[in-house]
């Protein structure tokens, strides 16, 4: 059951957050935006990467909204016990330079703390600077890159311990 959450201002714009799943419509037309963008972003590894960026797998999924229109989102998934990893963020180009990022972020980390989890994990791209920026922003630790990253040159991993 989806759960909405409190209300957020940013730059003095209201915005809320809805804790769903992977099949949240909203969710789904923005991964779709995703991949497109990382589609030029990735060249030749879109490929590569593709395989490992599906969202059937997202039980937790996190959506931003400003006025009803869904503008960011993220999600986790649970690969040990205690240990999620963070995947399918991303906040249309239109809304970036907000903090909305951090915001879904931050949301992540609460419910994946609320579910037992001790650490996030994650990869993104050397051609991703700005998330590169959020995540080292939001202590998070660079890490020699796990499965299925570990010899792709072009991904950079990191953990957070909560």
């Amino acid at each position: 059951m989806p759960l909405e959450r409190p209300v957020l201002l940013i730059n003095l714009i209201a915005m809320k957050i809805l804790r769903t799943d992977q099949n949240n419509k909203e969710f789904k037309k923005l991964v779709v935006e995703l991949n497109k963008e990382l589609e030029i972003i990735d060249g030749p590894y879109h490929t590569f990467y593709s395989q490992f960026n599906g969202i059937e797998t997202l039980k937790q999924v996190v959506i931003v909204y400003e006025k009803d229109k869904a503008i960011g989102c993220g999600g986790f998934k649970f690969i040990q016990e205690n240990v999620v990893e963070i995947k399918r963020m991303f906040v249309l180009p239109s809304q970036r330079k907000k903090g909305i990022a951090g915001f879904v972020l931050k949301e992540i980390e609460a419910w994946a703390k609320e579910l037992g989890c001790l650490k996030c994990i994650l990869e993104t791209g050397k051609n991703l600077p700005n998330a590169v920026n959020l995540y080292t922003k939001n202590r998070y630790l660079r890490i020699p890159n796990y499965e299925p990253y570990v010899d792709i040159d072009n991904s950079l991993c990191f953990e957070k311990h909560l």
